[in-house]
């Protein structure tokens, strides 16, 4: 099958998913759907993993997975009026799930503004968070297809990464996106006016139940989605392996606890990490790794 389908810069949901299933079948891999492992541990020098009351052991665990899941929001969310509906852009599925009235997205970035639009053609709504830039053309335009998304791949798969000066001295600068959103990709300045969406400040905290700006201003408000990011979603690995920043490792290998290894994580090699276009590639080095320990 073509991945993604010609005529676009990515794949969609559907294709990524038929691709996995096709993958799996077609090398008779015994894939166990529905099993959510709840500790990954050691004991007598093999890794033990727990999942309800299954249990698994193994000489080598890859954990496959993004850095952030868990979503993140405010603590003084907890003191807002509980009339007023709060989700995060984690479990928003579309307008039907807020009630009539004003809606508030806390958070600027890509979910923030889309969610925004979204809500928009419903109910009056605004838009909190500092203005991070956007990109300076379409994704899915003639220049964004052929040009402006191969560049940045370009980019971010062989030049950013750790293998190039450049892309040493960039990684601690580029992780810290993980930290303060960087451009906005798929939407533009002019659509967010266009939609009569209200930019507002951050909101800083509560007052009477309802959501207080940082210039002072508290807004009256039926609905919040924050899309405020996530958190680390490691907690179920109980091994001595992390650090300030997430897991300690070098390109995914795990040097204090041999036969452990990650992909998937943001920027684990070079910008690409964390995508399709990267993890492969990471992905393969781990498949080496593993063989050496092997053989």
């Amino acid at each position: 099958m073509r991945f993604p389908a010609p005529g676009r810069s990515f794949p969609t949901k559907d294709e990524v998913a038929d691709y996995l299933e096709a993958y799996a079948a077609r090398f008779e891999l015994p894939v166990q759907t529905g099993v959510r492992v709840d500790r990954l541990s050691k004991g007598d020098g093999r890794f033990v993993l727990t999942a309800g009351d299954r249990r698994f052991e193994a000489a080598n665990v890859v954990v496959a997975m993004s850095s952030y899941r868990s979503p993140r929001v405010p603590p003084f969310a907890v003191e807002l009026d509980p009339t007023v509906i709060q989700i995060h852009s984690d479990e928003y599925r579309n307008p039907s799930q807020l009630q009539d009235g004003n809606t508030l997205v806390v958070g600027a970035h890509d979910s923030g503004c889309e969610i925004a639009l979204d809500t928009a053609n419903r109910q009056p709504t605004w838009l909190s968070g500092r203005d991070t830039g956007h990109i300076p053309f379409r994704v899915d335009s003639i220049i964004g297809r052929f040009f402006g998304v191969p560049t940045v791949m370009f980019m971010f798969h062989h030049v950013l990464a750790l293998s190039t000066p450049i892309g040493r001295r960039m990684r601690p600068k580029v992780l810290q996106i993980l930290h303060r959103a960087g451009p906005v990709v798929r939407v533009k300045p002019k659509d967010i006016a266009a939609a009569g969406i209200k930019r507002v400040p951050r909101v800083v905290g509560v007052r009477r139940g309802l959501p207080v700006l940082e210039d002072g201003r508290v807004l009256e408000v039926a609905n919040i989605i924050w899309c405020t990011g996530f958190h680390h979603d490691f907690p179920w690995i109980d091994l001595p392996v992390f650090g300030d920043e997430g897991p300690t490792h070098d390109r995914g290998v795990v040097a204090g606890e041999p036969g452990l290894y990650f992909v998937g994580l943001f920027f684990l090699y070079a910008g690409s990490s964390g995508l399709l276009r990267g993890v492969g590639r990471d992905a393969g080095r781990i498949v080496k790794a593993i063989g050496s320990r092997t053989m």
